[in-house]
């Protein structure tokens, strides 16, 4: 064979063939895992994509119901952290989040988180309830000292109320309905920063201890998904 037929076309087989036939062979051997190859990354390639999409394009999230016997609990009336009276009911058609609070407790930094929320929500009709209290012995002393509190280190700017009760018999009109509520929402506070969350017919429909601090993606979730309700 001519010497510059094997540089052009490769040299023989082991059988003797020709580089054209030895090519040609490897080749057709080499198909099947070649199609098996691109059928992996094709199918890999559409996982991914399928994967992608489902994180990326997610149902919209549900809002919370309230239980069977969840009622309305914006009734009645309080002395906001002035002294003027204000009704409820005056937050019925709105999501409200409930919250006791107290400025010398171990979570007392949550009051950025809820000012951070009320910021964010204040204007598609969220609101945030602040109800300073010093039944577990960690407020200061009067309404004036809890104000300049907020205002000073947190720069509150949603509703804060005179300091009162939040458990047993002289808890406020607010507190003493959320306590007869079904207990996965309602049920009087354990500690301070308890967090309650109101659908806009001012029913409860999430309950939130202490430690669970404002802004996690589950609150900002059932926040948005209720503000997304119309009544």
């Amino acid at each position: 064979m001519p010497s510059d037929w094997t540089s052009r076309f490769g040299a023989g087989s082991r059988d003797g063939r020709g580089g054209v036939f030895g090519e040609t062979l490897n080749m057709r051997r080499g198909l099947p895992l070649a199609l098996v190859l691109v059928a992996l990354i094709v199918a890999g390639c559409g996982g991914a994509g399928t994967r992608s999409a489902s994180v990326g394009d997610a149902a919209p999230v549900t809002a919370p119901a309230p239980p069977a016997g969840a009622t309305p609990v914006l009734t009645g009336s309080v002395q906001d952290i002035d002294g003027a009276e204000q009704a409820l009911s005056s937050y019925t058609g709105k999501v409200v989040l409930v919250v006791n609070t107290a400025s010398r407790c171990g979570y007392t930094h949550q009051y950025e988180g809820l000012e951070a929320l009320y910021k964010e929500y204040a204007s598609k009709g969220f609101v945030v309830l602040g109800f300073p209290s010093n039944d577990f012995r960690q407020e200061l002393a009067d309404d004036g000292e809890v104000k300049t509190f907020c205002s000073t280190n947190y720069g509150i700017t949603f509703p804060l109320f005179a300091r009162t009760s939040v458990v047993g018999p002289d808890a406020n009109p607010l507190f003493a309905a959320l306590a007869k509520e079904p207990s996965e929402v309602g049920a009087p506070p354990e500690w301070n920063f308890t967090k309650y969350l109101l659908n806009r017919a001012g029913v409860p429909v999430v309950r939130w201890n202490s430690n669970v601090e404002p802004g996690t993606p589950e609150m900002t979730r059932a926040i948005e998904a209720l503000l997304a309700q119309q009544t």
